[in-house]
């Protein structure tokens, strides 16, 4: 039984829904949008759909972005020989703000997970070896997180490279094992970026 009416408990439980959201945050949350004035309510739903409504895949990259091309495969200042292949935007913006990376990314949006079942048509991986065809690119570092599958997905995507002759790199174990790139420190990442090794 709930202590709370049908619109609040409604809002609890969307809130509660999204990952790394518990209950007693989901409730905080839902009652500071409660105690916002309407119009901060409104621009917070508006955000919310536009970002939804506009955000799409960046069609080099497959970063996030509201244009065709997201603003680091626009830069003329990027290292475009030089691509560093991601699991998701966070792991992105990570390296990003480390500011010891001057390449271009390719963000995969997940791993292969035979037991999740994800497979190698679920990521963007087509979307890699036509960018790697039409570009040319000299190295290609793998920096996907030390888990079993990031693991196995780095493994599955050096065999799928080799063949076009490009210098494939791992990144350097500096990042801990079982870890997301997220939420490690930028020296560490700086440092497992300079250790990258050749796959």
């Amino acid at each position: 039984m709930s202590f709370y009416s049908d619109p609040i408990t409604r809002l609890i439980e969307k809130f509660a829904a999204l990952p790394g959201i518990g209950r007693k945050s989901a409730q905080r949350l839902a009652f500071y949008v409660i105690g916002m004035d309407e119009k901060e309510a409104r621009e917070l739903a508006d955000a919310i759909i536009s970002a939804k409504k506009d955000v799409k895949y960046c069609s080099v990259c497959c970063n996030f972005t509201d244009g065709d091309i997201c603003p680091i495969c626009a830069s003329e200042k990027r290292n475009k020989k030089l691509i560093m292949v991601v699991e998701n935007p966070r792991d992105l913006a990570a390296y990003e703000r480390t500011k010891e990376y001057n390449g271009v990314y390719h963000v995969l949006h997940g791993v292969i997970s035979p037991m999740a079942g994800i497979t190698p048509d679920d990521i963007k991986l087509k979307e890699l070896l036509k960018r790697i065809q039409d570009d040319a690119p000299e190295e290609i570092i793998l920096a996907t997180n030390p888990t079993v599958e990031g693991e196995a997905t780095a493994m599955y995507i050096s065999k799928l490279v080799k063949p076009f002759g490009v210098k494939v790199t791992r990144i350097a174990n500096g990042v801990p094992v079982g870890g997301d790139l997220e939420y490690v420190d930028q020296v560490t990442l700086a440092r497992a970026l300079e250790g990258r090794r050749e796959v």
